[in-house]
């Protein structure tokens, strides 16, 4: 797909996410997924990006599971897309992403889309907090503990042109 990256020798856990989601346009894919979109005229209609990248960028998502194929239609023949458990556990990523965004792209200005929480009916600011606890958790609060001989990325997840 283009990409030069290899992130086969690193032993990290952000690595192994951009070898799934880091290749350009595949995280507005999940972001239109979350919002509904589940076929490919939607996507490329919406994204508006050629259907070369965009058949290659579903074709991975799929392959990782984070996407699924269903069919919808036998005649003519006609699939969709839908996420996984695995693809929605990208939402915590896409909501943060999204606040960071707005705090240090758009800053003052508006970005025009604001996430509300519509329990409280109040703008989503998005905080990490410990599963176990439910505290918040800071930076400053976290400790990274490593293994000696920690798997690499291509070892727990073989490269698409290796196939």
């Amino acid at each position: 797909m283009g990409r030069t990256a290899d992130y086969s020798r690193q032993s990290c856990s952000i690595a192994a996410t951009l070898e799934v989601i880091g290749d350009p346009w595949t995280l507005l894919v999940i972001r239109d997924a979350f919002q509904g979109v589940s076929r490919f005229e939607q996507w490329q209609d919406r994204l508006g990006l050629a259907r070369n990248v965009l058949a290659a960028r579903l074709k991975s998502l799929v392959q990782h599971g984070v996407l699924e194929v269903r069919p919808y239609s036998e005649r003519p023949p006609r699939n969709e897309y839908v996420l996984t458990a695995k693809g929605k556990d990208l939402y915590g990523v896409l909501v943060t992403l999204h606040a960071w965004g707005n705090k240090h792209v758009y800053g003052d200005c508006d970005s025009g889309i604001d996430m509300v929480h519509q329990t409280c009916g109040h703008s989503l600011d998005p905080r990490i907090a410990c599963n176990h606890c439910s505290e918040i958790v800071k930076p400053r609060e976290i400790a990274l503990t490593r293994a000696e001989n920690r798997p690499t990325v291509g070892d727990v997840m073989p490269r698409e042109d290796a196939a």
